[in-house]
C-alpha cells in the first residue's frame, strides 16, 4: 500500500474521539518493530523522522527501509517530517517523498513564524502535502531541538496563525516537555486551554509532542544492568487518553522507544557478555519497541482496530 497523508487518518480519529500515534524511527529494526506493533493491532501509523535521524541514517535509506515496510502491509501508513528547522530541509523532504511535514518556527516571534509557515505551506499544498506547524514553545531537549522553559499556546493566537498560514494541523504547547525529565513534581496538563483552542477550532486536528510515558520499567530495567536514567519521568497514560477525545489527533511519542531499545540491550549483554553478533541483541530490542507500540496503539491512543 503507498503511503498516505493524514487528513482522512485525522477526520475518523477527531470523529471517533481517539489519536494516532506517531512513532519516530531511525534505523530498520525501530521501523519493523513498530510496523509489526500496528500490524498486529490493525492501527493507522505515521512514521516521523527528525532532523536529527535524517542526519543520521540519510533520507533516501530511511524513505527506502519504509518503502520496504509499505510491500508487507495494508495498514495506512503517513511519514512525516518532525521539526523541520527551516523551509530547506521541508522542501528537501517534499520532494523526496514525504506525505506531511512540520515546519517549527515556534522559536520564532509570531509574525516571522507565521511568514515562515505560510511559505512551508505553499510549496507543499501545490505537491498535495500536509503541514503541521508549531505555537507556544515545548520545553526540553529532543535531538537538536532544544528549549529551557514553556511556552503554553494562546488560544486566540493559535485561531489567528491557522487562518493566515493555511496550516493543516497545529502543534500546541499545554504542559508536555521533550525528553525523559518532564516532571519534578505532579504531572499536570492544561485542559482548560486545550478545551478553549479545540472551541475555537471545531473539526481541527491538534497535535502534541513529547509525550511519551517513561515507562518505569524500562528505567528500572535501564538503572539494573548499568544505566545511570535517574528521576526520569514522562505523562501519564491517562493524560494522553484524554487528550484524545479532546481534538488531539496525533500524539508524538520517541523517548519511550529509545528506553526500550535500550534497556532490552543493557540486558542483553549482562546476561550475554560474550556475545557480539548485532543480530543477537537487536531482535530482543525489535522485540520491546513492538510490545511498547502495541501497548501505547491499544491503551494509550485507543486507535487499535481503526486501520
Amino acid at each position: 500500500m503507498p503511503l498516505i497523508g493524514p487528513k482522512n487518518m485525522f477526520g475518523k480519529a477527531y470523529k471517533e474521539g481517539y489519536a494516532v500515534g506517531a512513532f519516530n524511527v531511525n534505523n530498520m529494526e525501530i521501523i519493523q518493530g513498530i510496523m509489526q506493533a500496528g500490524a498486529e493491532e490493525k492501527a493507522p501509523i505515521i512514521l516521523q523522522v527528525s532532523a536529527g535521524a535524517r542526519k543520521y541514517a540519510g533520507q533516501n535509506y530511511i524513505v527506502k527501509l519504509i518503502e520496504a515496510a509499505l510491500l508487507e502491509t495494508e495498514l495506512p501508513v503517513v511519514l512525516h517530517l518532525d521539526h523541520g528547522p527551516d523551509f530547506e530541509l521541508c522542501k528537501a523532504c517534499i520532494d523526496g517523498g514525504f506525505t506531511s511535514v512540520m515546519i517549527d518556527g515556534s522559536h520564532l516571534p509570531f509574525e516571522e513564524n507565521i511568514a515562515l509557515t505560510a511559505k512551508v505551506v505553499a510549496y507543499a499544498h501545490d505537491r498535495g502535502v500536509w503541514v503541521e506547524a508549531e505555537l507556544g514553545r515545548i520545553e526540553g531537549v529532543e535531538d537538536d531541538v532544544k528549549a529551557e522553559k514553556s511556552v503554553y499556546t494562546d488560544p486566540d493566537q493559535a485561531k489567528e496563525f491557522i487562518e493566515r498560514t493555511g496550516c493543516d494541523s497545529l502543534a500546541v504547547a499545554i504542559g508536555t516537555s521533550h525528553g525523559a525529565y518532564k516532571f519534578k513534581g505532579d504531572a499536570k496538563l492544561d485542559f482548560p486551554r486545550l478545551e478553549k483552542i479545540s472551541e475555537l477550532l471545531p473539526g481541527y486536528p491538534l497535535v502534541l509532542h513529547g509525550s511519551s510515558s517513561v515507562p518505569q520499567e524500562f528505567v528500572e530495567m535501564c538503572n539494573k544492568y548499568g544505566g545511570r536514567v535517574g528521576g526520569a519521568r514522562g505523562v501519564p497514560e491517562d493524560l494522553l487518553r484524554k487528550a484524545g477525545t479532546l481534538g488531539v489527533c496525533k500524539i508524538n511519542i520517541d523517548t519511550d522507544i529509545r528506553l526500550a531499545m535500550t534497556a532490552s540491550i543493557r540486558k542483553y549483554f549482562a546476561e550475554h557478555p560474550a556475545d557480539f553478533d548485532p543480530r543477537a541483541y537487536l531482535k530482543p530490542a525489535r522485540e520491546a519497541v513492538k510490545n511498547m507500540v502495541r501497548h501505547k496503539l491499544k491503551n494509550v491512543l485507543g486507535c487499535s482496530g481503526k486501520a
